[in-house]
Formats: structure tokens, sequence, C-alpha cells
């Protein structure tokens, strides 16, 4: 199936030290965008998205996290993330709407055994834009340690008429955390007879 995309791009981050601190053990972190024309583009406003969505968002999660995995173990992976952005000529809701399907999504959380949705950020950006992923915990919401983002920047994409969409795992949490998770918190305050 000819999924449009133009090129696939690759980002790995390992961190040793961290506030002049040796991690316990290095950390990994990997991002694998794809760039692909839009599919919308040039035709003006398109009030049903869902054949393209149909067409385009089970090839590209199969392969996109078929190279993630081959980088960074399913076993290994702790927290994870995607992200989508359209170039000047799109609507945001043409990224979106190619991470924001579960066609998309589980392709990659059942790879890797996750439970909770995947963070996520959607924007419109010009050429050589710094992106943002946000992960959280594969199967815990509140553990604070895995709150990460990955920051990555393609110098050409997205084109005016494309779409990069991204998706991002990490093999622990921070190097130091330091700080308590939401339970703790919420155990907390409810001792404290305070709202959530």
């Amino acid at each position: 199936m000819d999924l449009g995309v133009r090129k696939f791009c690759t980002f790995i981050e390992e961190v040793f030290v961290e506030g002049g601190k040796k991690a316990d053990q290095p950390i990994s972190m990997v991002v694998v965008a794809a760039v692909l024309r839009n599919p919308w583009a040039g035709q003006g406003f398109v009030e049903n998205l869902r054949p393209e969505i149909l067409r385009l968002a089970p090839g590209l999660g199969a392969e996109m996290t078929k190279r993630l995995v081959a980088l960074l173990s399913a076993d290994k992976v702790e927290a994870y993330g995607k992200a989508a952005s359209v170039g000047i000529n799109g609507e945001i809701e043409h990224a979106s709407a190619l991470i924001h399907t579960l066609r998309f999504g589980n392709m990659f959380r059942t790879a890797v055994d996750g439970t909770t949705y995947l963070s996520f950020t959607n924007t419109r950006n010009g050429p050589g834009a710094l992106l943002s992923l946000p992960m959280t915990h594969k199967s815990e919401t509140g553990k604070r340690s895995h709150f990460l983002t990955a920051n990555f920047q393609v110098p050409d994409a997205p084109g005016a008429d494309e779409v990069l969409i991204a998706i991002g795992a990490c093999d622990g949490g921070r190097a130091h955390p330091r700080i308590a998770d939401r339970f703790q918190d919420m155990a907390e305050m409810e001792a404290e007879g305070q709202a959530r």
C-alpha cells in the first residue's frame, strides 16, 4: 500500500548523566517520525476525513511501530507518546486525524503491552520547527517519574502540504526523579481532608 511517505526519521537519545550525577543506568528515548503528503491538501474544507484515516492510519501505525521496536525492544518500553504536525496549508484536524484513531495507536500500545492512552501534541508548523512529543508511563498514568518529553526537528518538514506524525518511547523515567507520584498527593490530600 502506498502511504505517501516521503521519508522516515529516527531520533535516539541516551542519557548517562543528569544534573551532574550519573544515572543508575542509561536511559534511552526513541522517536520515529513519518513525513507524508497531507491526503486532504488542495481539496478545500473536507467534511468526511474517515476514508483517508481508514486507508492510511493502520499501515502507518504498523510500519512506525515496527521501526520503533527494532530500536527499543517492546519489553523495555516503560513510557510512550505521539505527536502530529501539519504544514501551513493544512488544518490541525488533518494532523490529529492520522494519530487520534485506535487504528493507529493500538498498533503501538499492543506491541509494548500498554494500557493507557498515548500522550500527544497536535500542532501546525513550518519546516524545521522544534516539535515536542510528550510521554507518560504505559500503564500508570500518575507515575510522575515517567512524565517525559522528547524534542526533535526535521529540517525540511512538514512542508506546506505535508503532515509529520511521530511515536516515541523510553525505557525508563527521568534519571533522578524526586517528586511524588500523583497517587501519593491524592492520599496525602485525602488524609488532610482536601478535595482532589
